[in-house]
C-alpha cells in the first residue's frame, strides 16, 4: 500500500478528505464565465486544468480545454500517465511551480459540478452473485435462483446513453404499464416500486474493433464512478420478460462528478472470488482486477436526517469490469471512447449490505425502519438516495464525490394514460 503524497493545497493532506493528491480526479465544472472547464480535484480546491493548458503550462493537445474528457482519453494511457505525473510533481509538497499553479485553483465548495465525459454507449451488468442470488431467490426460490449460465458469463444489457445524468440532478418518477397479481390486464401508471441499484461504473478510454483480451481490457479502463441505476421494479415485472429490462431502466442512471482513475486505484486492487465452476479461457484474469472500495448508500426523506442503509465493498463482484469488457468485445462489437460499463448490482452476504430495496426490504415484505421512525419498501417522492465510496489507504483516502438525486412525483404528459 502506497504511502500519503504530501501536497501544498490546502486540505489535500487530512485523513478526512476523498482528494488526497494520490487521487487526482478529473471533473468538469461551471467556470466563472458559464463554461465548462475540466478541472482535478484536490484537498479543498480544484485545480483548472482548461486555464493551465490555455496559458501554455499544460500542452495535451488542446484536450483539456474541450469540456469533456473524451478526447483527452482518447489521447491514450501514455497520455493519461504523463498527466498524472505532472500535476502531481506541480502539486507535491515543495514544488516549484506553486507559484505558477496556484492562481488557477478554485475553491470546491459550491462549485458546480457537470457530466465529466459524454457518455457514447452504456452496458448494465448483472454480475454480483449476492445480488443475483437474492433476486433469483425472491422470484424463483432457492433452489433455481441463479440462471444456468450465470456462473459462466458476465450477463449484461445495452441501456440508455442518453437517461445518464451527474450526480445533482432531480429524477422524476416514471410512468409505465403496472399490472397486479391478480389482473387480467395491465394498466398505467406511475411506478409504485421504484428502486436504486448501488453500483460502479467503468469508463472506456480506448476504442476496439474486434475481441480483446481480459488484460488488454483492464488497460483501456480510463477510471471508475460510482453508478445509480434507478429501476422501476413494477414496470420492469411486467415487461422484461422474455428480452429483459427496457423501459424500467430507462428513466436514469446517476454517476458522481469524479472520475478517479485506474491509476489512482491501483494500491487497492484485489481478486476476484474463487470460481464455483471454472470459466472459459477467454475470460480468465491475468491478476488482480477487482477493487477494494468500501461503500454506501444513504436515504434521507424530504427535510429529514438521513440513514445509512446499506453498506458493501466493489470487492464482492463475482466479475470485474475488465471480464465485462473483454466478453462484450467477443461479438466483434466496437467499443468507443466514453463507452460506461455499468457493474450490476454490489450487494454483500448480510441484509444491511443489500445494494437495492428490493432486497432490502425482500420485495416489500420486510420494510426498513429509518432512524426518523418512517419505514420504506421503496423509495417515495422527495427522498434523496446517496451513494458514498472509498478506497482506504495509510493515512489517506481515495473518494468519488457523492452520487445523488432526489425523487420528485411522477408528471403525466398530456395525453397519456
Amino acid at each position: 500500500m502506497s504511502d500519503l503524497i504530501r501536497s501544498w493545497v490546502q486540505g489535500a493532506n487530512t485523513p478526512e478528505t476523498e482528494f488526497p493528491l494520490n487521487n487526482l480526479p478529473y471533473g468538469v465544472f461551471v467556470a466563472a464565465d458559464g463554461a465548462p472547464h475540466c478541472g482535478t480535484a484536490i484537498g479543498d480546491m480544484v485545480l483548472d486544468l482548461y486555464a493551465l493548458e490555455e496559458a501554455s503550462v499544460l500542452g495535451f493537445a488542446g484536450s483539456l480545454q474541450t469540456g469533456s474528457w473524451n478526447a483527452f482519453m482518447a489521447l491514450g494511457p501514455t497520455e493519461w500517465a504523463r498527466l498524472r505525473q505532472t500535476l502531481t510533481e506541480m502539486l507535491r509538497e515543495g514544488s516549484d511551480t506553486q507559484a505558477v499553479v496556484e492562481p488557477h485553483l478554485i475553491p470546491r465548495a459550491g462549485l458546480g459540478l457537470l457530466m465529466p465525459f459524454d457518455v457514447t454507449e452504456y452496458t448494465d451488468f448483472y454480475a454480483g452473485k449476492h445480488h443475483a442470488m437474492n433476486v433469483g431467490t425472491m422470484f424463483r426460490g432457492s433452489e433455481n435462483a441463479l440462471p444456468p449460465n450465470w456462473l459462466h458469463i458476465p450477463i449484461g444489457y445495452n441501456g440508455r446513453a442518453s437517461s445518464v445524468v451527474v450526480a445533482g440532478t432531480d429524477v422524476i418518477r416514471p410512468y409505465g404499464q403496472l399490472k397486479g397479481p391478480n389482473d387480467d390486464a395491465p394498466r398505467f401508471g406511475p411506478s409504485q416500486r421504484f428502486d436504486i441499484e448501488l453500483e460502479m461504473g467503468a469508463i472506456v478510454g480506448q476504442p476496439s474493433t474486434g475481441p480483446i483480451s481480459v488484460a488488454e481490457a483492464f488497460e483501456n479502463i480510463f477510471g471508475y464512478v460510482l453508478l445509480n441505476d434507478w429501476s422501476a421494479r413494477d414496470i420492469q415485472a411486467w415487461e422484461y420478460q422474455p428480452l429483459g429490462p427496457f423501459q424500467a431502466k430507462a428513466t436514469a442512471t446517476t454517476i458522481s462528478p469524479w472520475i478517479v482513475t485506474a491509476a489512482a486505484l491501483e494500491p487497492f486492487r484485489t481478486s476476484t472470488p474463487e470460481r464455483e465452476k471454472p470459466l472459459l479461457d477467454y475470460l480468465t484474469e491475468p491478476g488482480p482486477m477487482l477493487y477494494d472500495i468500501a461503500l454506501e448508500v444513504g436515504l434521507a426523506p424530504e427535510g429529514a436526517a438521513e440513514t445509512i442503509i446499506s453498506r458493501t465493498n466493489y470487492k464482492e463482484m463475482y466479475y470485474s469490469s475488465a471480464q465485462q469488457l473483454a466478453h462484450h468485445t467477443t461479438s466483434g462489437c466496437p467499443m468507443r471512447v466514453g463507452d460506461l460499463l455499468g457493474s450490476g448490482t454490489i450487494s454483500g452476504p448480510t441484509r444491511d449490505s443489500r445494494g437495492s430495496l428490493l432486497e432490502l426490504s425482500w420485495g416489500g415484505k420486510e420494510p426498513l425502519t429509518l432512524d426518523t421512525g418512517e419505514t420504506r419498501s421503496f423509495i417515495e417522492d422527495g427522498d434523496t438516495l446517496t451513494l458514498r465510496g472509498g478506497a482506504q489507504g495509510d493515512g489517506y483516502r481515495i473518494g468519488f464525490g457523492d452520487c445523488f438525486g432526489t425523487l420528485l412525483p411522477a408528471q403525466l404528459v398530456a395525453g397519456l394514460g
